[in-house]
């Protein structure tokens, strides 16, 4: 083997290295976005109650608590 092939061989496994961390990194953040969504459940909060509508407030869409 040549000096050239080697640096050429070199470069692409450095490269093929780097895509794969980087995809490893990129799964791994979806999976930790994934993870927290699923089990994440956010508080109730005060809210007005529908038919109770006061001027410049807002009120839930439909309440879950």
């Amino acid at each position: 083997m040549t000096t050239a092939s080697m640096t050429t061989r070199r470069t692409r496994m450095l490269m093929f290295l780097l895509v794969g961390v980087g995809l490893l990194l990129v799964i791994g953040a979806n999976a930790h976005l994934l993870f927290a969504a699923l089990n994440s459940q956010p508080d109730c909060i005060a809210h007005l109650k529908a038919g109770h509508a006061v001027p410049g407030a807002f009120g839930a869409a439909d309440s879950a608590c």
